[in-house]
């Protein structure tokens, strides 16, 4: 199985594959290369809708270019805790602040959350952020900022008294819970210009059915947020807990 960086021909034909609609296994089968090394390269260079093979290889070079010229400043970055691959993590790093991107948060957004996320703590200070993204105080602030607004991180005080931002299992729950309540303001708003642009009216019927579907929707991602939190909390059973 080959190894080391992607050749501009195997990004080609990941470029292919994509284009057949093949899935992320069968290309990296063609291939003889990991899933998770094709699933990685399409992610960080546009997603499958937006991958260019010769994009993404000038993408990787000047990639490669930046961090050598960046070594100096990251020759005392400590080894990562149990014995997981540097190189790794940071490439998965990028691939999961891509995933984000894609889902609508701003870069600078999506990078701080993939930044606490893969934290074995799941908190950072300020500080911390700040030093890990190689950024400034007042980037990661606003990062936060909307973070906290859509329910994906809070804040603590640690045992120091620093402010500390966190993430854990119940940040998913508590975003999903936002967006329902979000969605369901919409559906109240939709209603009130029912009765002032008239019931049965073009503009009318189009809130009024707005709403019913924005309605449903709302009460079906609460319900599916606290059914999943049950799974979420729930241990699993061992093998002596099983019935005879």
């Amino acid at each position: 199985m080959p190894g080391g960086r992607l050749t501009q021909q195997e990004r080609r034909q990941i470029a292919l594959g994509l284009a057949d609609g093949l899935a992320y296994a069968e290309i990296a089968r063609r291939l003889e290369r990991p899933t998770s090394t094709v699933t990685r390269e399409v992610m960080r260079n546009g997603g499958p809708t937006s991958y260019r093979a010769d994009l993404a290889h000038r993408a990787t070079e000047h990639r490669a270019h930046r961090r050598k010229q960046a070594a100096p400043r990251n020759a005392a970055t400590p080894p990562q805790p149990h014995g997981r691959d540097a190189e790794a993590v940071r490439e998965f790093e990028e691939v999961l602040t891509t995933v984000i991107m894609a889902s609508g948060a701003p870069t600078m957004m999506a990078r701080v959350m993939a930044c606490l996320t893969l934290t074995d703590s799941g908190s950072l200070t300020a500080a911390e952020l700040v030093q890990r993204l190689q950024v400034s105080p007042a980037s990661v602030s606003k990062a936060i900022a909307f973070l906290e607004s859509q329910g994906l991180v809070r804040r603590e005080r640690d045992d120091r008294r620093r402010e500390r931002y966190v993430v854990d299992d119940d940040v998913w729950y508590q975003s999903m819970m936002a967006s329902a309540r979000s969605t369901a303001q919409i559906v109240e708003t939709a209603r009130q210009g029912v009765g002032v642009l008239g019931p049965g009216t073009p503009a009318g019927t189009r809130l009024e059915n707005i709403a019913r579907f924005l309605d449903f929707v709302s009460e079906s991602i609460a319900r599916a947020a606290e059914q999943a939190r049950e799974v979420l909390y729930t241990k699993p059973e061992s093998p002596t807990d099983a019935p005879a």
